[in-house]
């Protein structure tokens, strides 16, 4: 076994199933590093403290600018600390209301149903192709206000996109700049739906962002663009690789499946499990803001800690036999939409797109699979390019 060490954790040959290795370095080593080697964090109540704490943030400007060759301006609030953060995230809130969020189950059903209908017609199908990525671009399509004939366009320009949240000493540089027009190609589409819904102001979420304010505080056109962009990719990548993860760790766990199909109504429950059990983000980083500690560690101001919130989601102290799939365990304070002030605030939609997603699989008299999954390069969104399956 390897030791913790950044190096280790982008190794590719972690892709394929990480949480051996994760469990070995939460048992023998749940907080290492330090020094000129960021803190490396496993275990779920470190993470949770870590991400909570004020005292940990995001680098500013003019430091992120080594490890992240995005410009400061084409940021989102994501990667901003209070007071900048408080701001726009309550700019956002006001726009991405839980009435937007529920006004669009009756689609998402609608579109679920529709998917697999298709896909039952195909035979052998590439679920992540035919289901896992259809639907939450619908989705996102639908509350940015994208007509249908562009959603190729959004599906292309987010996955070149996602690829930009892992560092940038990982990205070949090919993709960097298939990821910067990418970028700049968005911006643009969406500066001119932002201009159609100014004039014309819709119940969709852009025309919310448009109109948003607060006491005369309003978005700016840079932090809308931004905003937009993070919808996307966190709003589309990590669903995708949710309804995908979901669906891998049921083919492998069959008695999950089948209680799934008896108890339909346990999908509530199954989707906090996928996300505990097999987290869509493995990990993020914070930097002390200030000297601090984790747990009874010293941390210097400027230290980085990666918080590997994957190995959290399997801690013993978080939950009984966490290595196995139980759709029936009570909820569980997993860390795979992050805690504190940066808690994600698409949950809510994710959720809902997840719950429909699975009632909808577990009706299927025939869900199995067809081969071995493949996935993705991605290092912090973990996600399958192909998971072949028989409807």
């Amino acid at each position: 076994m390897t030791a913790p060490s950044l190096l280790a954790l982008l190794d590719p040959a972690l892709r394929q199933d990480p949480y051996p290795t994760y469990r070995q370095w939460r048992e023998t080593a749940p907080l290492s590093g330090g020094g000129d080697q960021p803190l490396m964090a496993t275990r779920q109540q470190d993470c949770s403290d870590v991400l909570r704490d004020a005292k940990f943030g995001h680098l500013e400007e003019e430091q992120a600018g080594q490890l992240n060759s995005t410009p400061p301006e084409q940021r989102s609030f994501l990667g901003l600390n209070p007071p900048d953060h408080t701001r726009l995230r309550g700019l956002v809130s006001k726009a991405f209301t839980r009435k937007v969020v529920e006004r669009l189950a009756p689609m998402i059903s609608r579109t679920t149903d529709e998917l697999i209908d298709a896909a039952r017609g195909a035979g052998t199908v590439n679920l992540m192709d035919a289901i896992a990525r259809p639907l939450p671009v619908a989705v996102i399509s639908e509350l940015l206000d994208v007509p249908t004939e562009d959603r190729d366009l959004i599906v292309a320009w987010s996955h070149d996109m996602a690829r930009g949240l892992d560092p940038d000493f990982l990205i070949p540089e090919g993709v960097r700049e298939r990821q910067a027009k990418a970028r700049a190609e968005f911006r643009a589409y969406m500066l001119q739906l932002a201009d159609k819904r100014r004039g014309n102001p819709g119940e969709d979420l852009l025309s919310g962002l448009v109109q948003v304010h607060d006491g005369g505080d309003m978005l700016s056109e840079a932090e809308l663009l931004t905003t937009c962009m993070l919808l996307l990719i966190a709003g589309h990548e990590t669903t995708v690789n949710l309804i995908g993860n979901g669906t891998l760790a049921l083919l492998r766990n069959p008695s999950q499946l089948a209680r799934l199909r008896a108890e339909p109504e346990l999908a509530e429950r199954a989707v906090e499990e996928f996300l505990r059990y097999d987290s869509p983000v493995q990990f993020t980083a914070r930097f002390a803001l200030q000297d601090t500690k984790i747990g009874e560690v010293d941390v210097p101001a400027g230290s980085s800690a990666i918080l590997l919130l994957s190995a959290a989601n399997r801690d013993p102290e978080l939950c009984e036999e966490p290595d196995t799939l139980d759709i029936g365990r009570e909820p569980t304070r997993h860390l795979a939409f992050g805690h504190g002030p940066h808690f994600c605030l698409g949950a809510p939609l994710a959720r809902l797109e997840g719950r429909i997603m699975f009632q909808t699989l577990a009706r299927l008299d025939v869900l199995e699979s067809a081969g071995e999954p493949s996935y993705n390069d991605n290092i912090i969104l973990r996600g399958m390019k192909e998971l072949p399956v028989r409807l």
